[in-house]
C-alpha cells in the first residue's frame, strides 16, 4: 500500500502549493504595477505649483490639476503660491539715536511664473534664506530715516518705507510683497518717560489755553451785555426826553385849566384870584364844612384896671 505524507518524499507537489505560489507572484506584480501607477501621475492642489524634475534637473512648472510623469524618473517639488504671513522683530536705532524694537507683519507670496527659478537658485527654504534677512534690513533702513517721535506719529510713512525696501530686495528673487504692517514699537524706559512727560505738558498747555479762551469769551460776553444795557438805558432816556419835549410843546394855559376843571370835585375854593381871563393864579381849597359852620361870637375885650393914686 502507498502512503502520502503531504509532499514529503518523492512525487509531484500538491495543487495547493502551486496556487499559493501563483497568488504571491500575482500580488507582487500588482504591487509593482500600483507603484508604477502611483509614480506616473501627480495632483497639484489649488494655490500651489509643481516644479518638475527629471533626474534632478528642472524641466518645467506644473499648474493646478492632474499631471502624468515618468515613474521613478521624474519628481515634483510643491511650492505654495498663496499669500503667506511672516512676522519678525528687529531692533534698530532711529535718526535721533533712540533704540527702537519694531514688530512687523509681512504678507507675501512667490510669483507663480518664476517658482522654478526660485527653487533652482534658493530652494524650498526661501523664507529662512532671503525673506527674514530682507525684513531685518528693511526695518533697520526705514527706522534710521525717522526720529523716535516720527516713528509713532508717521506710522503709515514708516510702513511704506519698509515695503519699498522689501519690494526692491525680494522682487528680483521672484517673491511678491503684498503688504507690510507695523504691529508694535517698543522704546527704552527713559524715552517712554520723556514722551509721557511731554504729553502731560502739552495737555496742561492745552488746558490753560482753553481756560484763557473761555475767560476771553466770558469777558466779551460781559462787555456785550454792558453795552446792551447802556444802549437800552440811552434809548429809554431819549424816549423820556422826547416825551418831555412833546409835552412842553402841547401844554398851554388853556390845557392846564382844562385839566384842573376835569379834576375839580365841585367844591369852591376859599380864596381865588386872577387877572384877565388868560391868567391862572393859585387856588387854595377850603373844605365846605368850614364855609357853612357858624361864626363864633367875639369875646369882649376886658377894660383896663385903674391904677390907684397914692
Amino acid at each position: 500500500m502507498r502512503q502520502d505524507f503531504g509532499g514529503f518524499g518523492g512525487g509531484d507537489p500538491p495543487v495547493s502549493n502551486r496556487a499559493v505560489t501563483l497568488l504571491v507572484g500575482a500580488g507582487v506584480a500588482l504591487l509593482l504595477i500600483a507603484l508604477v501607477l502611483l509614480n506616473s501621475y501627480t495632483v497639484i492642489e489649488a494655490g500651489t505649483r509643481g516644479v518638475l524634475k527629471n533626474f534632478g534637473q528642472i524641466v518645467g512648472v506644473l499648474g493646478e490639476g492632474l499631471h502624468f510623469r515618468a515613474p521613478f524618473i521624474s519628481t515634483v517639488t510643491i511650492v505654495d503660491v498663496k499669500t503667506q504671513r511672516y512676522e519678525s522683530n528687529a531692533t534698530a536705532a532711529s535718526r535721533d539715536l533712540q533704540i527702537v524694537s519694531t514688530q512687523v507683519v509681512l504678507n507675501y507670496r512667490p510669483d507663480p511664473t518664476t517658482v522654478d527659478t526660485l527653487v533652482r537658485e534658493i530652494g524650498p527654504e526661501y523664507e529662512r534664506r532671503i525673506v527674514d534677512p530682507a525684513v531685518q534690513e528693511a526695518l533697520k533702513a526705514a527706522t534710521a530715516q525717522f526720529t523716535a517721535e516720527e516713528l509713532i506719529t508717521k506710522r503709515p510713512e514708516v510702513s511704506a518705507a519698509i515695503q519699498d525696501v522689501l519690494e526692491s530686495r525680494l522682487s528680483v528673487r521672484g517673491i511678491l510683497v503684498e503688504s507690510v504692517a507695523i504691529t508694535d514699537f517698543n522704546f527704552s524706559e527713559e524715552f517712554t518717560r520723556a514722551i509721557e512727560a511731554k504729553q502731560v505738558a502739552e495737555q496742561d498747555a492745552l488746558r490753560a489755553q482753553n481756560e484763557l479762551r473761555r475767560a476771553q469769551v466770558e469777558a466779551q460776553q460781559q462787555v456785550a451785555r454792558a453795552e446792551a444795557e447802556a444802549k437800552a438805558r440811552l434809548e429809554v432816556a431819549r424816549a423820556e426826553a422826547e416825551a418831555l419835549r412833546l409835552q412842553r410843546e402841547v401844554i398851554s394855559p388853556a390845557l392846564l385849566q382844562l385839566r384842573f376843571i376835569e379834576r375839580w370835585d365841585g367844591v369852591l375854593p376859599r380864596f381865588m384870584g386872577g387877572g384877565d381871563s388868560n391868567s391862572v393864579l393859585p387856588m387854595f381849597m377850603v373844605p365846605a364844612d368850614e364855609l357853612t359852620a357858624p361864626a363864633s361870637p367875639a369875646r369882649p375885650t376886658p377894660a383896663p384896671t385903674p391904677t390907684p393914686t397914692p
